[in-house]
């Protein structure tokens, strides 16, 4: 198997918002970065944390299927953050009163672990949610914890107790910024005072920018004629290459990845060897690797749909193939036999919290590129 070669090396786009986030991070703010999947959440806080000069503890809740697997996603990062050999002193140090084994070895991998009661495991759960701030005093430093689908704690966290718990926290710690990752904002979360960083998509502009440098360092090049094989039903004019590939991704920068390696692929299949530097991707090229693209992905679609009600997956049929600024209006509901009032904004509300569909601030569409294609070849 040959690794990604258009994995970015830098932040693709994304200026602004690194910029602010820096400074949220600097001036000792907690703030939710909201986006879809594919939109560079956590790529984007990592790299304002650096710029921050902030060491970074990152957790995916979702790993996290009970306290202690939470507790041990916590000790892993913290070790992660803490790497060199006198900040793991450090930390053995602030928990040698802690029972727990902690060996900071440099010939194996420093590990912490505990056999512990469910009583004792919350009184850990505290000491080492304490532990970044204490290192971020003794290093005169600051530090970034990244939560990532924070929400799934309630799957194991039935009383609420934990939660709340990082809720205080993430108010309390003065050395310590909070950064939530979710896909829309939550009401509880504005209840947090956190400075809330909207993700868009990328514009082609910004998209192109990484895209067209990257295809020549591997010696090929986007046609810039345009091409007449495209099926008319999925391009509504006679595209260039380069504007079939971001019609077909949609400032999406994960599709963006996978389809550009893709091509780069078949042009290797094609040439037999490194492609010669005057290769030319033609629009027929992205076609044909988007369509395998999404033939991959279709078993994943599939389950998805299966798994939605009826009336989102109407709803999302819908916008696959008549994206609209006006799901609401009369004409819209009739042409469509979509469900009237309440019923279709609750579709619309559970689409936009699963990041299947922008909301009225980005024109009621399909959030995912690739979802969208297939879902226009599989109703046409």
């Amino acid at each position: 198997m040959i690794n990604n070669p258009f994995l970015p090396q830098r932040l693709v786009g994304r200026q602004t918002e690194l910029e602010q986030i820096s400074q949220i991070l600097l001036a000792d703010g907690d703030l939710l970065i909201a986006g879809v999947a594919g939109s560079g959440r956590r790529t984007l806080v990592k790299w304002a944390a650096r710029k921050a000069g902030a060491r970074v503890i990152t957790l995916d809740c979702l790993r996290a299927t009970d306290g202690n697997r939470f507790l041990q996603l916590l000790a892993e990062s913290l070790l992660i953050a803490f790497d060199r050999p006198e900040e793991l002193l450090k930390l053995q140090q602030l928990l040698k009163e802690q029972p727990v084994t902690f060996d900071p070895s440099e010939q194996i991998k420093p590990r912490i672990s505990w056999k512990l009661s469910s009583t004792a495991i919350w009184s850990l759960f505290q000491n080492l949610l304490s532990l970044p701030q204490q290192m971020a005093e003794w290093l005169d430093c600051r530090v970034a914890i990244i939560l990532h689908n924070f929400t799934h704690i309630r799957s194991w966290d039935r009383k609420g107790e934990w939660e709340e718990y990082l809720r205080r926290e993430i108010q309390l710690q003065s050395r310590v910024s909070y950064a939530l990752i979710a896909t829309v904002p939550e009401p509880w979360m504005h209840k947090l005072s956190l400075h809330v960083v909207e993700l868009p998509p990328l514009s082609n502009a910004e998209l192109c920018e990484w895209l067209e440098p990257t295809m020549e360092s591997k010696g090929i090049r986007f046609d810039p004629h345009p091409s007449t094989q495209i099926p008319s039903h999925l391009a509504n004019h006679y595209p260039t290459s380069i504007e079939l590939f971001t019609e077909y991704v949609q400032g999406n920068l994960s599709d963006a990845i996978a389809l550009t390696r893709r091509i780069w692929l078949d042009c290797l299949t094609q040439v037999n060897s490194e492609p010669h530097p005057e290769f030319l991707i033609q629009p027929h090229h992205v076609h044909r690797n988007m369509l395998a693209l999404i033939e991959d992905l279709a078993p994943t679609f599939e389950s998805l749909i299966m798994l939605l009600p009826p009336s989102q997956v109407r709803v999302l049929e819908s916008l696959a193939i008549d994206p609209t600024v006006s799901p609401h209006s009369r004409e819209y509901i009739q042409k469509h036999q979509l469900s009237k009032g309440g019923s279709l904004q609750g579709a619309l509300d559970s689409l936009e919290q699963k990041g299947l569909v922008y909301g009225a601030k980005y024109g009621y569409r399909i959030a995912l590129p690739t979802l969208q294609f297939w879902l226009k070849l599989r109703l046409g």
